[in-house]
Parts: structure tokens; sequence; C-alpha cells
């Protein structure tokens, strides 16, 4: 698979991003039921990757896309869970966090190597998240990556039919 299509890049991509955000601590990567079930000791604010599905659209033509679906979530740790001022603020501050991932996602499309470059940003939509042990709050971000599939046999992955 061509690098900037795999799963491994945006791993990779978002840690960066991760690493560059002055406001984020950690990236760590889990599923939506681990975050809102189980998660402990991790450092806040952070990022959380979650897996991906897939699906292709054909449309009776040679233009297949493939359309990975996915989703990372902006969260933190509120002390005190009947403060609601104090949630209401960490969400607005996770939100201001996630349009800079957004804003940065955004410009890095223009590089052809970058693997969000084909990240409509039309399609991304936030979430408000509160887990049921930990205390923590947060926004999850979906969004799709829309790429033209490749339907070409490759010979040299193939053995020779006898």
């Amino acid at each position: 698979m061509e690098k900037g299509k795999r799963f491994y890049d945006l791993v990779m991509y978002f840690q960066q991003l991760v690493a560059q955000h002055r406001k984020l601590r950690h990236c760590y990567r889990f599923e939506l039921d681990e975050v809102l079930t189980s998660l402990r000791d991790i450092e806040t604010p952070c990022l959380v990757l979650e897996g991906y599905k897939f699906s292709f659209t054909d449309n009776k033509s040679d233009n297949i896309l493939k359309t990975r679906s996915g989703a990372f979530i902006l969260l933190d740790h509120v002390k005190d869970i009947g403060n609601y001022d104090l949630i209401h603020g960490t969400w607005d501050i996770l939100e201001e966090i996630g349009d800079d991932i957004l804003a940065r996602i955004k410009a890095d499309k223009n590089n052809p190597e970058s693997p969000v470059k084909n990240f409509p940003i039309e399609n991304v939509e936030g979430h408000l998240l509160s887990t049921e042990l930990g205390n923590y709050y947060g926004i999850r971000f979906t969004f799709d990556i829309v790429c033209r599939f490749n339907s070409t046999v490759e010979p040299t992955r193939w053995n020779p039919v006898v």
C-alpha cells in the first residue's frame, strides 16, 4: 500500500500533531468503549485515536473509492463533576483544540504525501462525551478519509494458476 494511505501513517500524523500542540500532553490509542468505561491514570488533556472501519464505493465505474471512517477524542479530567461551569469550560477548551487540529489538517491537505490529503473537513462531526469512571469529559470527532482505490491486480502478489 502506498505511503500516506495506511492507517499507520495516520496514527503517526496524529502523534505528531499532539507533540506539536502546546495544550495536549499525550496521544493514546483506545476504542470508544474503553474510553467510556475503563480509563484510569492517563495524562490529560490528551488525544485518543480510535481504530477505523472502511468501505468501498463502485457506482459501476472505474473510479472505485475507499472510505476510511475513524474518530479521535479530545479528553480532559474534571475534578468536581458537580461543577457544571468547569465542565462546560473544559468542553469549550477542547473544542478550541479541536478547531486547531482541523485548521492544521486543512493546511496539511496541500501536501500530496500527507495522510490527510483526502480529509474532507465538511464531514467532521463533534459529539460531547462524559465518562462513567474517572471524571473525564471530552469531545469525539468523527471523520471520513476518501481516496481512490487501486483495483489493478498486482501479479507478483499471486501464485500462478496451475
